[in-house]
Order: C-alpha cells, then structure tokens, then sequence
C-alpha cells in the first residue's frame, strides 16, 4: 500500500465497490499513473480508482467527496501541461477512466457514436471506418490518448481547419459531478436552446468540474477521393500564401494544413526510425497539405496539381512531393506526427502552444524566434503546427551539450518571451494543450479580472470543497 492510506472505512467501501482490478494502492501499480508524458511531474497518490461503469464511478466519487479526499481525472495520461498528474503530498486518489471502453452506438441517419470515456482516439477512430464513416479528430497521441480526457481538454489537433475543435464535435455528454451526481446531458440534438448549454462548460474545464464518462459524438462521411502533398518553402511567410491559394481555390476541399519548421524536420529525420524526406533537399519551411471529399470522382488532384503549379512557377514552392498511394500518404502524416517525439529525444524541451490570427503567423514565428535565440544561445527553435487555425507549437529545444536541469531552469522566462510577443498580437498562451498546473501562474494577468473571477465562481458552485482535479487551472490564491 501507498505511504500515504485513505481512512480504513473508505478504503473498504471503495474495495467492495470497485474490486480488486478497480482499486489499486500498491506503489508499483499506481506509480505509472503519477508521473505526466513529458516527466515533468512526479506526484503521488493514495489509491487509483478504475471505476468500470457510470454509475461506480458516481459511487466511487461520492464516497471520496464525503471523505474530502481530492481526485484526479485521468484518461490516457498524455497531458502536456500536467493536467492529469496528482501533486506530491500523497492525499489525491486518481480516478483513471481506463475501463470504460465501451463503444455503444454508431447511428448512421444522425451521424454520430456513443462512446465511453476511456475509448482511445484511434479505437472511435477505427470503429467508424469500419461503418463506412469518419471521426475528424486527428491528433499526434491518438493511439492513446482517451476520448474523455480529449474533452476535458477540448483537443484540436490536424483536422481543426475543417471541422473544429473537440467542442464542436460533442453534441452530448454524461459527466460525475465531484459531489457525485451524475449529469446526463446525452442528448443527439443539434438544436437544444433550453438554458445554459452545460456540456460546453464540462468541455475545456481540465477536470475540475466533473469527470466525463460518455459522449455523443459527431461523425462524417468517410473521405472518398483524399490529396496529400508535403511541399518544400522559404518561410512562413510563403506557408501562409500557400494556405490562401488553396482557401481562395476551394475552402471546403481543405482536410488539413500543417506548417513544419526547416529546425523540427530535421530533428525527426535524424532521431526518428524510418523518416525520410521525401524531398530533393531540405527546406527552411515545409507544409503538409491534405484535400479531402466524400465524392469519389472529385477533382481534387487536378485542384492539388493547379495549385501546387502555379506555386512552383512563382518560387513560392521550391519542391513537392504528392502522395501516390495511401502507404506514401501514410509515410508524410508520420513525418508530421512524430515531431513531439524526435523533440523529446533530442533533449529536454519547453512548449509553448500558442494561437494567434491567421494573418500575424509569421510575424509571431520571426519575432519569437529571435527573443529566444537572444535569451539562450544556440537554442533550438523548433515550432510546428496547425497554421490553418492559428494554432503554433512554438517549441523550444535545449542547446546540445546543455544541461538539461539547466534549461528547464528557465522554462518560466522562456515561456514568458514567448508570451509576450502572443499577447502584442492578440493570441493566446494555451491553444489546444490547456492550462493544466504548468501554466497557472498565466492565468491572473491574461485572465484575470472578471474573468478569472466568473471561473471561481462557477468552480465553487459546483465543487465547493476543491476536490476534483485540484492544482489545476487556478492559480494558488
């Protein structure tokens, strides 16, 4: 059993309730749960709750509510931003939605799924393909990351440009509030205007509003005819119009747009196994292009081909390669995907989700970039993202040979470097990852006021005792 023991009378109501697969106190077992995907975090916990169903997740919170003991939402655990990850004081327990991995319905005429919240990504994913239809969300941790914590984030990811973020994929949620109560807000409706629309406030809330355990899930039409292009540029600049020569073509036809730096390529082609670029030499910039269309016959080739034409003859494109099989597809989404990952080898990393207006992009890009070569020589700065929405990874590599300690040292002032140029432009310092407990310290001078003051309100009317997800959002008052 953990150092730190819930009272004896929990203990064996949570035993009898959750059985022995549900309840976990072992440190061997529950140390996997208390340490974040970056390693940044280490905390602790008293027990791991994995609660199988709705209903003994709302007995199992309730209990812990009556004992005042905290709890932690956790899904795939793969938080940037320690969202997921207890403290170190050993008092939480985490409630891991690990079990709940029921995929209940796919209805066809309303287009959507129902699905549990520890349902991985890539599970729903492949559970609509294999009806014929498409889950849009695209994210880098898909193979993991779960379907509850992907709404607690309101995760965006590669798709965003087409078709929203996580919140605008949900039509209907059940949640465990932290006194218990179940929420059931599962409802298929795309037009509901009776009152506060309550799954928008549980979706984004990190947790610290209630625990989400099944959602309603939009679907599409699984693509038909699908174009991908990784195209070789000068900067961002020339990303940015390559962008709007492809919006000004046919908006609707875009299925994502994602800028890479010449920086981060290169960190995935060296540190990752089986990445090549595709390319005749490497570029300062890069962009993966992705049309889409239910139709089988649509033109989006000739459209790829027209665009990516005129652009190599004005210089805007230096080079392209298309796709010719969905295997080669394959092969220029895993270049993209892997750039967290060759990140993370290449040594300790600070990172900045930032969003800023489409129009401000390069901007951000040239101006970051300079302050932080200027704060730390020799830094790696290797941003990447989703510059069809606004939305950069402005990431932040140590310099070789450095410390790592060192480096991470200076995360705050890092951060705030970046920071500022996003507010000068009028972005955001969290676009998709959230504010988890990395970032809490932002949220009084971009959100204080009445805004951060509406945010404590509604936390404690709806947990007034701080016991679900504390540590995260807020900062210490």
């Amino acid at each position: 059993m953990s150092d730190t023991a819930l009272p004896a009378a929990l203990l064996t109501a949570l035993s009898e309730l959750l059985g022995p697969t549900g309840l976990l106190t072992d440190a061997g077992d529950t140390d996997s749960f208390c340490t974040d995907w970056r390693m940044l975090y280490h905390g602790r916990c008293a027990a791991v709750l994995r609660p199988a169903t709705t209903q003994d997740c709302a007995k199992a919170v309730a209990l812990c509510a009556e004992y005042g003991v905290p709890m932690v939402p956790q899904g795939g655990n793969t938080s940037m931003v320690g969202g997921a990850t207890p403290d170190a004081s050993g008092k939480a327990v985490v409630i891991s939605t690990n079990r709940m991995t029921r995929i209940h319905t796919i209805d066809h005429a309303d287009l959507t799924m129902t699905v549990e919240a520890g349902v991985t990504l890539k599970a729903a994913q492949d559970a609509a393909a294999a009806e014929g239809l498409m889950l849009p969300l695209s994210i880098s941790s898909e193979g993991s990351a779960e379907i509850g914590g992907i709404l607690a984030t309101n995760a965006g990811g590669n798709n965003t440009v087409r078709y929203g973020n996580a919140r605008e994929l949900a039509l209907g949620l059940e949640a465990v509030l932290p006194d218990g109560q179940v929420l059931n807000l599962m409802r298929r409706l795309r037009k509901d205007n009776t009152g506060y629309a309550l799954r928008q406030l549980l979706i984004g809330s990190e947790g610290t509003l209630g625990l989400i355990t099944t959602a309603i899930l939009q679907l599409q039409p699984a693509p038909r005819s699908r174009e991908t292009a990784l195209c070789a540029l000068a900067d961002p600049q020339a990303v940015l119009t390559l962008f709007a020569a492809f919006r000004k073509q046919d908006p609707a036809a875009i299925q994502a747009f994602e800028y890479m730096s010449g920086t981060s390529m290169a960190l995935v082609n060296s540190l990752i196994d089986g990445a090549s670029l595709p390319l005749s030499e490497p570029a300062p910039a890069y962009a993966l292009v992705e049309l889409g269309s239910p139709r089988a016959d649509d033109s989006l080739r000739t459209l790829m081909e027209e665009v990516l034409g005129q652009a190599l003859e004005d210089g805007l494109v230096t080079d392209a390669v298309l796709a010719e099989s969905e295997s080669q597809r394959q092969a220029l989404w895993m270049i993209r995907e892997e750039h967290a990952e060759a990140q993370k080898r290449a040594g300790a990393s600070v990172k900045n989700d930032v969003s800023v207006p489409l129009s401000a992009i390069p901007e951000f890009i040239t101006k970051a970039t300079a302050a932080c070569e200027a704060l730390i020589p020799g830094i790696r700065v290797a941003p990447f993202g989703h510059i069809g929405d606004g939305n950069i990874h402005f990431n932040l590599v140590q310099p070789e040979g450095m410390d790592p300690k060192d480096f991470l040292a200076q995360d705050h002032a890092m951060m705030d470097t970046v920071a500022n140029i996003v507010r000068t432009l009028d972005g955001s310092f969290s676009a998709e990852h959230g504010v988890g407990q990395l970032k809490t310290y932002m949220m009084p001078s971009w959100r204080g006021g009445a805004e951060l003051d509406a945010m404590r309100k509604i936390k404690a009317a709806l947990d007034p005792q701080t016991v679900m997800n504390p540590g995260k959002i807020f900062p210490q008052a």
